[in-house]
């Protein structure tokens, strides 16, 4: 079976062949249906997902030992190749917890006091430093907001990817240059040999976040966490970020854990999305039944207060004005409690 990254080079180098053409078309056969992307590309549609879970998080509670406090109480979610789940909520509501709790980077004084974490069906509660360090980026990976923190800014992008090839895949200098260099077209950077020798400071936040996405893609994890990794960006390099992420996801069986606070994005991407606040899930299922049928009174406002943002585009005004009048009716109340 192909790797991820094999995957990602292959439809690079379809596209610069398909470049070279000059068509600027591309025909596969898949025996799929195509969809339409935000920014107008055609993508197949990706066939069902396998049934075996390669992210298992069963009933989690999270502490902050030194305050004597809970934190989360009980996440559940399973996620397949392929697939994605959105986590939303407001800032502070455990979304960025949780997902530590699954790259076993929590904070000091934090623990995972309650549930389990399985990750392609390894528990890992038991897991010693070296057996982390073998699991990050080769099976589970994470893109985070900011990602010019995530970056050294005295060392090339480019050189920065091939260190992650040349540790976690054991290539050679040469070989690990030529794939940093096609990873970086593979994310849509144009002249990617020439973004290879730059510094962060000489790239714009939108290609930063494509680096870091070719860096986290790079020793062929089987699931990649997004941690809000398109807030900063403006409307139009979100929508290429996140037209990118769906495609790799697409593509290659990539499974995707979306967190943000916004469920315009989660509308986008995500198969089911989980609405946390104040350290619970208070309403979990499809995005589809979620977005349309919200049950409880913070989906509504979360609905009603994003509509401006270009959430009745997948909603449909009639879905969304019930939603909204409901949320406003309760929430001077929400607020009060948050």
């Amino acid at each position: 079976m192909a790797t991820l990254s094999e995957k990602v080079l292959t439809k690079s180098a379809r596209n610069s062949k398909t470049e070279q053409n000059g068509s600027g078309a591309e025909v596969e056969d898949t025996g799929a249906t195509s969809t339409t992307s935000t920014t107008g590309a055609t993508r197949p549609v990706r066939p069902a997902a396998p049934s075996t879970p390669v992210l298992s998080v069963r009933d989690v509670h999270i502490s902050d030992q030194a305050a004597g406090q809970e934190i989360v109480h009980g996440v559940n979610f399973t996620l397949t190749p392929g697939r994605s789940v959105g986590i939303v909520g407001e800032s502070g509501s455990g979304k960025t917890l949780t997902c530590r709790a699954t790259l076993g980077i929590l904070p000091a004084h934090f623990e995972v006091t309650g549930g389990s974490i399985e990750i392609d069906g390894q528990d890992i509660s038991g897991l010693s430093s070296a057996q982390w360090t073998a699991l990050r980026g080769a099976t589970i990976s994470a893109v985070f907001q900011d990602p010019a923190s995530y970056l050294n800014p005295s060392i090339r992008v480019g050189a920065q990817i091939a260190e992650v090839l040349k540790v976690k895949k054991g290539l050679k200098r040469g070989e690990a240059r030529r794939q940093a260099i096609d990873l970086l077209h593979a994310v849509h950077l144009r002249d990617p040999d020439l973004v290879y020798g730059q510094y962060t400071y000489e790239l714009s936040g939108g290609m930063l976040q494509r680096v870091l996405i070719a860096a986290a893609i790079a020793a062929d994890p089987r699931i990649l966490i997004a941690d809000e990794a398109t807030t900063a960006l403006d409307v139009t390099v979100q929508a290429e970020i996140l037209d990118l992420l769906a495609d790799l996801r697409e593509r290659t069986g990539l499974a995707l854990v979306l967190v943000s606070h916004d469920l315009a994005v989660v509308a986008q991407l995500c198969d089911e999305v989980l609405v946390m606040r104040q350290g619970e899930v208070v309403e979990q299922g499809p995005t589809h039944e979620v977005l349309h049928n919200p049950q409880h009174e913070y989906t509504r406002l979360l609905i009603a207060e994003h509509e401006q943002y270009g959430l009745d585009k997948f909603l449909g005004t009639d879905a969304v004005e019930p939603a909204k009048t409901d949320a406003l009716d309760t929430a001077d109340a929400v607020k009060e409690d948050a």
